[in-house]
């Protein structure tokens, strides 16, 4: 096969180190989704490409030998042994690793679910009494926020109203579908780890920005990301990131919004778009063979 079956391998690692750059030129809510799809289209293209990479080592088949021989054609070898069965082990691990991805966020999501049974289906906020100060987003129909009790009570009331609506902005815009995607896109291809860590830190300031739409106070936002995040410390963070992310965000907010450059999702989605077709021109490569044909 050419050089098109390793292309969205390749594109990966340019997904991995140039798309998170390029996200920081768009807003968080273009960004992410533009992350989002790149991401599955080259972790689909790079995992169809292994397939096809394994998948010549059917060429080995007696069957397939039988049969080509039959029609008058030599079957060639499109790519080293070596490489087949390598290409063969790495399929392997990628979707034991997906499967694992998908037991983790199944597991995680029963969990926050069953905290939220026995309310009403009207309720959208869920307090839970706990000490530690946590805060999530539980997507589902209907979704539902859920809140300990000592995360309310480090907060301000002004405060309150922008953490219901920052984890009202996840619900809202189904935050949890793009980072579950990239998480599985990561599992399936560990180059795209950078972008899943990426659009986490996205999706985070797309529900600061909303928020600090429905409060109409960028500063206050940012007040109550700072208060949540310093009576977090020392338990998991309620936003789920590192205080690196926390601050960068608690910076953002206090600057004017960024603008959308849709040549920026327009560029990120490109690099996706490639890996796809790249996959998809390695399969009429690897048909030609084994069908006799010429590349």
């Amino acid at each position: 096969m050419r050089i098109d079956v390793y292309t969205p391998l390749l594109l990966s690692l340019l997904l991995g180190a140039v798309g998170p750059r390029l996200a920081r030129f768009g807003t968080p809510a273009a960004a992410a989704r533009a992350l989002t799809g790149a991401a599955v289209l080259t972790a689909g293209a790079s995992l169809w490409a292994l397939g096809l990479l394994a998948a010549t080592l059917a060429g080995e088949a007696p069957s397939l030998v039988a049969h080509a021989r039959a029609g008058g054609h030599a079957l060639p070898e499109p790519v080293p042994d070596a490489v087949a069965v390598l290409a063969l082990c790495l399929l392997a691990v990628a979707v034991g690793r997906i499967a694992g991805a998908v037991r983790t966020h199944r597991a995680t999501h029963r969990t926050l679910r069953r905290l939220c049974e026995g309310h009403p289906p009207g309720t959208e906020l869920v307090v839970a009494a706990s000490p530690r100060p946590r805060a999530f987003a539980v997507p589902g129909d209907p979704g539902r926020i859920l809140v300990t009790s000592a995360m309310l009570a480090a907060l301000r009331p002004a405060e309150r109203r922008v953490l219901l609506a920052h984890e009202r902005a996840h619900l809202t815009h189904r935050h949890a579908f793009h980072v579950h995607a990239v998480t599985l896109a990561a599992a399936g291809n560990p180059l795209l780890v950078p972008v899943r860590d990426a659009v986490a830190y996205l999706v985070e300031r797309w529900a600061d920005e909303q928020a600090a739409g429905a409060v109409g106070d960028r500063r206050t936002t940012a007040r109550a990301l700072a208060r949540a995040a310093l009576v977090a410390h020392g338990a998991d963070c309620v936003l789920h990131f590192a205080d690196r992310a926390v601050t960068r965000r608690v910076a953002a907010l206090q600057t004017t919004p960024p603008r959308r450059l849709r040549p920026v999702a327009a560029a990120i989605l490109t690099l996706g778009a490639l890996a796809a077709l790249g996959a998809a021109d390695a399969t009429g490569d690897l048909l030609s063979l084994l069908t006799g044909g010429t590349l």
